[in-house]
This record gives C-alpha cells, sequence and structure tokens, in this order.
C-alpha cells in the first residue's frame, strides 16, 4: 500500500514540504498554498504564522492543501483497500446496492447517473453517511429530512462499513479542529458554529473512481461546481485531474501531494461571511484512456435544520458581499440547499422517490 502520509516532526518550525510550493513568475499556480495543521501545538509564533496562512488560503484562494492533520496512515490503508476492494466486486454485488432503491440518496451510483451542471459525470461512486434511522417527513415538516437515513452496504464486503465510519469519525474531528483554527486566523469566535453540529451533524462521504475518459470522448470527471457545506478534506490519488478556478479565471490543475488532503471551503462559509471567506469552483477531469482515478472526498456538514447565522469577525466591512447565481439560490437552512443538490444531482433517485418535490421544467 502507497504511504499516503506525510512524516512530520513535531519540534520542526517549517513546513517538510516548503520547497513543493515555489511557484515561478511565469507558473503561479503549479500548487496551492501548503498548510500544516500541527503548527497549531509548536508554540505562539508557529501558531501564528499558521493563522496567517490559513487567513490568506482562505481568503483569497478557498483552497490550500493541508498536511500535519495527524491521520495515520493505518487509517488511511484500511479506507483505502476497502474501497478498492469495493469497486472490484461484481456488478451484480455493487447494484445490489443501487441508491436508487434509496430514498435518502445513498448507496452506490452508476457511471453516469450523476448530474453536474447538467451533464454526466463519468464516474461511480458509493454515497455514505452518519448511520441513523429514516426519518420520513411528517405533515408539515421540511422535506430536507428525508436525507436522513440509513446507508446501503454490500453484503460481500463488511468491513467497508466498518473503515467508511471510522473515516467519517476521524475526518469530522480534523476538520472541527481546522474549522476553529479557521475562525481564529480571521479574528472570530473559534466555537461560533460549534451548536450547529454536534450528534445531529450531517456528514457526507464519497468513495469514487473515475474509469476514464467516456466513450464519446467527453472530459467531464465531474463537472465545475462549488460544495455547499462548511469544508471538504479530500484524499486523492497520485493520478491527478483535480482543478481548481484560480484568479485569473482558468482552471489550474491541483498536483497531489502524498498524505495531504485538499480542502476548500463551501458555500455556507461564503454566506456567512458575506464573502470575505471564498468557495471556489472545481472540477475533475477525466484521466485518461483507460487510467483509473480514485478519490475520497469528505464533506463536513452541519444539521439539516440548521440555520447559518452570520459571523462576527473584525474584517466584515471588507467583505465584497456572496456570489450571486440565481440559478443557485442558497437557503438559510442547511439542509434545503443539501436537498436541492440532491434533487439535481441524482434525477433518477428524484423520480423514483420524491417527484413531487421536482419542479417542473
Amino acid at each position: 500500500m502507497t504511504n499516503l502520509n506525510v512524516a512530520t516532526n513535531p519540534s520542526d518550525q517549517t513546513n517538510p514540504l516548503d520547497q513543493a510550493y515555489s511557484p515561478s513568475s511565469d507558473q503561479p499556480y503549479q500548487q496551492l498554498p501548503i498548510i500544516d495543521l500541527s503548527a497549531a501545538d509548536r508554540g505562539p509564533q508557529a501558531r501564528a504564522l499558521l493563522h496567517a496562512q490559513l487567513h490568506s488560503a482562505a481568503h483569497d484562494v478557498g483552497f490550500f492543501q493541508l498536511v500535519g492533520h495527524g491521520v495515520g496512515d493505518g487509517e488511511t490503508a484500511a479506507l483505502l483497500d476497502a474501497m478498492h476492494r469495493f469497486f472490484a466486486l461484481p456488478e451484480a454485488d455493487r447494484l445490489a446496492i443501487d441508491n436508487v432503491n434509496s430514498p435518502h440518496f445513498r448507496g452506490y451510483t452508476r457511471t453516469g447517473d450523476e448530474r453536474t451542471g447538467g451533464s454526466q459525470d463519468w464516474r461511480d461512486q458509493l454515497d455514505i453517511g452518519a448511520e441513523r434511522p429514516a426519518r420520513i417527513p411528517g405533515p408539515g415538516e421540511p422535506a430536507y429530512w428525508w436525507l436522513e437515513g440509513p446507508n446501503q452496504w454490500p453484503a460481500a464486503l463488511p468491513e467497508l462499513r466498518t473503515a467508511a465510519l471510522a473515516w467519517i469519525d476521524r475526518l469530522s474531528s480534523v476538520a472541527a479542529r481546522l474549522l476553529r483554527e479557521l475562525l481564529t486566523a480571521i479574528g472570530a469566535p473559534a466555537g461560533f458554529y460549534e451548536p450547529v453540529f454536534g450528534e445531529r451533524a450531517h456528514p457526507h462521504l464519497k468513495l469514487v473512481r473515475y474509469p476514464g475518459s467516456a466513450g464519446d470522448g467527453a472530459g467531464q470527471g465531474v463537472g465545475a461546481h462549488k460544495d455547499y457545506g462548511f469544508l471538504t478534506l479530500l484524499l486523492q490519488d497520485q493520478v491527478g485531474g483535480l482543478q481548481v478556478q484560480r484568479a485569473d479565471g482558468l482552471f489550474h490543475d491541483v498536483p497531489p501531494i502524498p498524505g495531504a488532503f485538499v480542502v476548500n471551503l463551501g458555500e455556507l462559509l461564503e454566506v456567512a461571511t458575506d464573502g470575505y471567506l471564498v468557495a471556489t469552483n472545481h472540477r475533475v477531469v477525466s484521466p485518461a484512456g483507460a487510467t483509473e482515478r480514485f478519490s475520497v472526498p469528505f464533506f463536513y456538514n452541519p444539521r439539516l435544520d440548521a440555520r447559518i447565522e452570520p459571523l462576527p469577525f473584525p474584517y466584515a466591512s471588507a467583505a465584497p458581499g456572496v456570489t450571486s447565481d440565481p440559478a443557485n439560490p442558497l437557503f438559510a437552512e442547511y439542509g434545503r440547499n443539501e436537498l436541492k443538490g440532491k434533487l439535481r444531482a441524482h434525477p433518477l433517485v428524484a423520480a423514483r422517490h420524491h417527484a413531487e418535490l421536482l419542479v417542473p421544467a
């Protein structure tokens, strides 16, 4: 198993990957900012530098590479091994947990069945969330409660359940710590949003395979989009393909760094800071030919019924306002945003289980 973790020495005062981030004047976007979260434990000077780097990355880019996060090789290997074994199962075993069978949008999505921007995403995946009983909305209750429910697990691979749920717990802890440091970095109360998470938070994990280019030659592994939660932590393999839109308006490759999580801010943080922190468009270009690419995005989301209050912070007067997209309105309750996205992305699930929620074309 490839070592996906970067060894860091807690006594070091410098990032061990500094040399990997040395953009030249003619290649200003060859790598995202690299943030070492372990600097928070290395004294006031190191923590102050961490906060300066976090502030800049979150305000100027909306993306960065996170190292020093503490997730161990064994944890990563257990998840990746289970993921690869899942995609190696016979197609019948994967289709036995087709997400079309789940009104909660959980389970396996076949290649081409998901949509971004109305176009097919050329990937297949397994969608997993917190393991909870189904909650069917009662009269007058918001429809987003459909999103809460049980996962679907492959009978032939029981260890996948253990590894995936452990990953959700582990990355929820990393993301919670990162959010506290980020809020501190911009002068906000570190625990301001802790009440909207807790036991009823709505984390979301995807195990994703990009099988190579589509038969028609289309390059959309996943189309350009922004995430609609708080934070996304992505573990990607060494194939590459993730692209981020930078200040020049173009999409630039994100070279993989072993052991790093690619972190991006979701739309809730942009809304909470009136645009001071940015949610950034990104996409995945399918690998060439029959080359497979694997990735594991984890979405750190609040409770479905959470209403995101404006963040008090000293730079609020410099906030430019939230990016306006009439085709993608944002709602005060997080669950309405999540449900809107699910209905668009998974039309087969929507048509089978939630036809009453679809807006006529």
